[in-house]
């Protein structure tokens, strides 16, 4: 039934129109009749009869990511169009209306889109599908166009059915199976043999199937090699696993033979040769070689070069205006040939004339522009002088707001005694304070100690709850280790259901106001934890622990990758007075111009969430990132699960693989494997793989080497060269291994590996020498040449290659910090507050190359301090704070309160 607010239109035949269009159902008043009139274009007294017909309708349309898409309508005569989407007409602020006028009939035309988003077709995703058509309306009688159903485009990532490896004889059918990835609309399928697209057209040898199966009717000699099943869609495009097809006993045979080559003589006799090569196939598997020569040579005889010769000056050119006079001559002398050498020297002298020769012409033209040319060149230099005395300005006007925005730190600053000054005072930064006597006493967990009825309280979420009540004491800044009373207390938490149960890869401690930090060794993970940043009277126990990639599911989407390990800490929702700062690794080029970087965050209910974009950081958010080459430090004021996704901008985006060989400590077999593993380039990742191959009995071949890998959905490829044949043979069919692009881009498989398996004649062979390559296609490489005896290695083992972190993984209070509490207060006190010279935290930050940080760091009420916080938390290992006093030498701090502090002060 048509809605109230598109009432036909009553006309007159005396041709008065009147109508009123009563919009109740979607908030409208009613219009005059002159007004309607004027909106409603009433037909000519000719076309009043027709029914309207449509121009243009609405077609089935894919909604590919997050774009609307738009349905057209056009009909002519009408005087009203309107859309109704699945049984409901669409508000009519939503249509876009053009009317137009056919030149041709004088017809009116209208024409209607509307946008439909993903949000809209995703509210009755599962109950029916979404569907448009639009009604035309014409003083006779109303049209329906064809209904145009709007779907969301999708193709999921793994294949119903992989194509499989198998050998065939030579004129065998081959028939190679492929179910493409789910998709909408239905992924297309095509196939390719090493890299290149099968034609069937081209060649009638093969032919795919009504179900995507490709058929090799007679296996040739030629079509031996890796097949891939490819899908696509308008979204996205996935590959299939390769398949390798063997045809037995390929004997080589010759190419045609080559041009001949030019002569080798320049003049006179010589030689030339012409050569073909045995690649018409390639002996494979075993077939023989060519037979013949691969090189021809034949006599010949060189025509001698003629070197050019000049002919003789021609007169010269009777005197022209200019005052020259010309001549010339050619290179005709003989001319040059059979590669003989041009003329040398000019074709072409002048000569200035004489002024009695001279003509007399008028020259205000040419001091015309000889004036115009000084006046053009002396506006440039005042424009060029212009914009140099705006850059100063600038400059100078960004440095005095830099100072002005400091001042807000400068709350009750006074200078404080100074005492004689020391030489030597570089070292002096190194002071401890006395702690060998302290012992603290800490009651209850997650608990005030003024408040002993008030628990912290925690959602139901999937988050961890509040810690039963306990007793922890501390003495000099250690914490007692109990990992397994620490899990029991943990066990029935509803969030650490999700946390690995192995001590090795989580680090507890209990931490009060003094802060402390935690460390999963030989990981490059930490929490610092600074002073502080809990708020005085609390005391929280604290976990750092590394969530595996097979235990957690990130959702990632087209290009994205996993860059750094899924790291938790917690437990989430406790209080901070500052930001602790969580360190970790990462492996991609950290150029964010070909990434978009983005640090995600669990959230309560379970999904992640995008929190921070790295390079778009806002101040005011409780997140900050500093990027290093291989590490990043994250600043939030949130505990909880974190992990870097990236999303490649261009195909000049890189990650860093890691890549490591392991063979058996001891064989005594024929067979040996060779184990390849291409991993992200992250500590914590390598620490995994040197575990799992110790109890494997395994052990490093070579040192590790770096392969940069490009988001190009090029495949990995490894291959074996260059061993013995007398001694030594692989017993791997294909010439390489592959391993898929997306295995490794999407960062989800944590130890991809290769295995080479090699046989020996015999069990008194013992030295092995070949060459491992390891590439991507169109891209980087890497080789292992590898030379030793498999029963006989006395080289080093592979704990040298990994860095045996040894410090213990929690510390709390002033044994956490290189730097005394005392004096990163007195160093805090002197530079927060601005100085006018710039000697203050801004110069601190400047030598420290944290430039990049300024806006984060005048936003905190202690920009020093959070400046020693990230010094604290990127040279734990290797701080040397002589370099640091130096630094503060330099920016002019020298001043007895900040260095010169007593023993008996501290």
């Amino acid at each position: 039934m048509m809605p109230l607010h598109l009432a036909p239109f009553v006309r007159w035949r005396s041709g008065l129109v009147l109508a009123w269009i009563c919009l109740f159902s979607v908030g409208f008043t009613c219009i005059g009749a002159e007004h309607a009139a004027s909106v409603t274009h009433p037909l000519p007294v000719a076309f009043s009869d027709l029914l309207p017909h449509f121009l243009v309708e609405p077609d089935d349309v894919y909604i590919v990511k997050n774009k609307p898409v738009t349905l057209t309508c056009r009909s002519t005569p009408a005087t009203q169009i309107y859309f109704k989407c699945n049984g409901e007409w669409v508000h009519q602020d939503q249509h876009l209306i053009e009317r137009d006028v056919d030149p041709a009939t004088g017809l009116p035309v209208m024409q209607v889109k509307i946008d439909i988003s993903r949000q809209q077709v995703e509210k009755i995703f599962g109950l029916e599908d979404y569907w448009c058509q639009c009604v035309a309306w014409s003083t006779t009688g109303t049209q329906k166009s064809q209904k145009a159903f709007v779907r969301i485009a999708y193709l999921r990532k793994n294949f119903e059915e992989e194509p499989l490896g198998k050998e065939v004889a030579l004129d065998q059918e081959v028939l190679l199976h492929c179910h493409p990835p789910e998709g909408v609309p239905p992924a297309e399928v095509e196939w390719q043999r090493n890299e290149e697209l099968i034609d069937p057209k081209t060649d009638p040898n093969f032919f795919i199937t009504a179900d995507h199966n490709l058929i090799i009717k007679q296996a040739r000699l030629a079509d031996t090699g890796n097949y891939t099943c490819v899908a696509k869609n308008i979204v996205a495009r996935r590959k299939s696993s390769s398949a390798t097809v063997i045809v037995y006993a390929v004997n080589g045979g010759w190419s045609t033979w080559a041009t001949w080559s030019a002569c080798s003589a320049v003049c006179g006799r010589g030689w030339q040769k012409r050569s073909r090569s045995c690649t018409n196939p390639t002996p494979l598997n075993g077939g023989t070689s060519c037979e013949g020569q691969s090189v021809q040579k034949s006599a010949c005889t060189a025509t001698c070069p003629v070197d050019g010769g000049w002919s003789e000056w021609s007169k010269w050119t009777p005197c022209g205006v200019d005052c020259t006079m010309w001549r010339s001559r050619e290179c005709t002398q003989p001319t040059p040939g059979t590669g003989g050498k041009e003329c040398q020297g000019l074709d072409v002298q002048s000569l200035n004339c004489t002024s009695e020769q001279c003509p007399q012409t008028a020259s205000g033209a040419e001091d015309v522009a000889l004036y115009v040319g000084i006046v053009a060149v002396a506006l440039c230099l005042t424009l060029l002088l212009i914009i140099l005395v705006l850059v100063y300005r600038r400059k100078k006007e960004g440095l005095d707001a830099d100072v002005a925005d400091s001042s807000i730190l400068t709350t009750g600053f006074q200078p404080m005694g100074i005492k004689p000054t020391k030489p030597e005072n570089s070292h002096l930064l190194t002071i401890q304070p006395d702690l060998t006597t302290t012992t603290t006493s800490y009651q209850g967990t997650l608990r005030s100690r003024n408040e002993v009825g008030g628990k912290f309280s925690m959602s139901n979420g999937p988050l961890l709850e509040p810690l039963p009540n306990g007793s922890h004491t501390l003495h000099n800044g250690k914490l007692p280790s109990d990992p397994n009373a620490f899990m029991d207390r943990l066990s029935s938490q509803t969030y650490f259901k999700t946390l690995p149960r192995d001590n090795v890869n989580t680090s507890y401690g209990t931490f009060n106001f003094l802060g402390g930090r935690l460390t999963l060794p030989n990981t490059g993970i930490s929490l610092l934890i600074p002073p502080e940043a809990i708020p005085r009277g609390k005391i929280y126990e604290i976990y750092l622990t590394i969530q595996k990639k097979e235990d957690m599911r990130l959702p990632l989407a087209g290009c994205q990758t996993l860059l750094s390990p899924v790291v938790s800490c917690g437990p989430p929702g406790v209080m901070l007075t500052r930001p602790v700062i969580l360190s970790m690794d990462h492996c991609f080029d950290a150029c964010l111009e070909n990434w978009a970087i983005r640090l995600k965050k669990q959230s309560y209910e379970g999904s992640w969430e995008d929190v921070l974009q790295l390079g778009e950081e806002v101040v005011s958010e409780p997140y900050y990132c500093q990027l290093e080459a291989e590490t990043c430090q994250v600043f939030t004021e949130q505990l909880g699960r974190f992990a870097l996704v990236g999303e490649s901008l261009s195909m000049a985006a890189t990650k860093r693989l890691k890549l490591l060989l392991f063979a058996p400590a001891y064989c005594s077999t024929l067979e040996y494997n060779i184990r390849v593993y291409c991993m992200d380039d992250t500590q914590d990742l390598l620490k995994e793989v040197m575990q799992m191959e110790r109890q494997l009995g395994g052990r490093l071949i070579d040192e590790p080497h770096v392969l940069l890998f490009k988001d190009s959905y090029h495949n990995l490829r490894l291959s074996i060269h260059d061993m013995p044949q007398a001694h030594w043979r692989s017993k791997l069919l294909a010439g390489y291994q592959e391993i898929p692009f997306y295995h490794i881009w999407s960062g989800s498989q944590r130890t991809l590996h290769c295995t080479f398996t090699l046989e020996r004649q015999n069990l008194s062979t013992c030295d092995l020498t070949c060459t491992l390559c390891v590439w991507q296609v169109e891209g980087e490489g890497q080789s292992f040449s590898l030379d030793f005896n498999i029963s006989k290695d006395i080289r080093p083992l592979d704990s040298d290659f990994l860095l045996m972190d040894n410090c213990t993984p929690a510390l709390a209070g002033p044994s956490a910090f290189q730097i005394p509490y005392l004096i990163r207060q007195k160093i805090c006190s002197s530079l927060d507050a601005p100085c006018p010279n710039g000697a203050d935290w801004r110069l601190l930050a400047q030598r420290l190359k944290l430039d990049r940080h300024m806006s984060f760091l005048a936003s905190k009420s202690s920009p020093t301090s959070v400046i020693l916080d990230l010094w604290e938390a990127q040279h734990f290992h290797s701080g040397n704070l002589n370099q640091l006093a130096a630094v503060m030498a330099e920016i002019g701090k020298q001043e007895a309160m900040i260095f010169l502090v007593s023993d008996g002060e501290c």
